[in-house]
């Protein structure tokens, strides 16, 4: 297997966008596929944002287990090389979560937040390291 160092920025780029566009594709199978709608989601490079809603006699924890258990599952499928990979120690998600009700905010707001958090992670600059 070949490998172009990271020190590439354009295929670091490349591939995490591939991954990023791949992973939202899974997402949203497994929401569709276990009623739960995903009104905007950011993919990061170390994690997920989504403003989702499913119905109220679905407890919060099912939705993400779903979301994330069947999510690693058909990834991981998709690319063997990432469960065996020193990095990810054979897991793809970490087992925590943050998960809020929209209470005293507006969806809105909500959405725009995920949207800034797409837009600070593009504008970042490179460790010194990385170049």
């Amino acid at each position: 297997m070949n490998c172009l160092p990271y020190q590439s920025h354009l295929y670091s780029s490349m591939v995490l966008n591939w991954f990023s566009n791949e992973m939202k594709a899974i997402l949203q199978q497994v929401a569709d596929d276990n009623d739960i709608v995903i009104e905007k989601m950011e993919v990061m490079p170390d994690h997920i944002h989504m403003l989702i809603s499913f119905p109220p006699s679905k407890a919060p924890a099912s939705a993400i287990k779903a979301l994330k258990g069947r999510s690693a599952y058909i990834f991981l499928q998709n690319h063997p090389e990432i469960r065996c990979s020193q990095y990810w120690g054979g897991h793809l998600w970490s087992p925590s979560y943050y998960m809020s009700t929209l209470g005293n905010m507006s969806k809105e707001v909500v959405e725009k937040y995920i949207n800034d958090q797409k837009y600070t992670e593009t504008n970042k600059k490179p460790h010194k390291g990385a170049q």
